[in-house]
């Protein structure tokens, strides 16, 4: 494999803006590990393999168990995951299918039950930046430990 071309030396801007968006979520209050499983169920979702080895091995360096990140992808059948969580992973599928069935009212008050709307927000912006990431790493031929 081979990567396409490196975008931060190409468009050093793109990559500062990508950069702003992460900085900003990373300083909103939302969980670290909240936020990692949104990048990984994103990725899963989008087939980006950069960006799965990636953030399971950030995740797993922050102390979550290998059942609960092997599981990821079948958490509606998995007992390992609190209610907040599946309804951030709900919403984490749901606005990366968007183009499927828009974002559906059940959905979004399920997240309202465990986050207010700034943090609906915050989350809102969380899952586009994974997807921009996953969008940009596939494209530009990115794969497990490209460089």
């Amino acid at each position: 494999m081979e990567v396409r071309l490196t975008y931060s030396q190409v468009n050093p801007e793109a990559l500062q803006t990508m950069l702003k968006l992460e900085g900003f979520i990373k300083t909103s209050g939302l969980d670290a590990k909240l936020y990692e499983l949104i990048k990984i169920r994103a990725s899963q979702i989008n087939g980006c393999a950069y960006c799965i080895d990636m953030h399971t091995r950030d995740l797993r360096n922050m102390g979550e168990t290998e059942q609960r990140i092997n599981l990821l992808t079948a958490w509606r059948e998995a007992p390992f995951y609190s209610d907040k969580e599946r309804a951030l992973l709900e919403l984490t599928e749901t606005v990366t299918r968007i183009s499927e069935n828009g974002v559906p009212q059940a959905v979004y008050e399920k997240v309202r039950e465990h986050f207010d709307e700034k943090e609906f927000v915050t989350l809102i912006m969380a899952i586009n930046t994974i997807n921009a990431w996953n969008r940009i790493a596939i494209s530009t031929g990115m794969f497990p430990d490209a460089r």
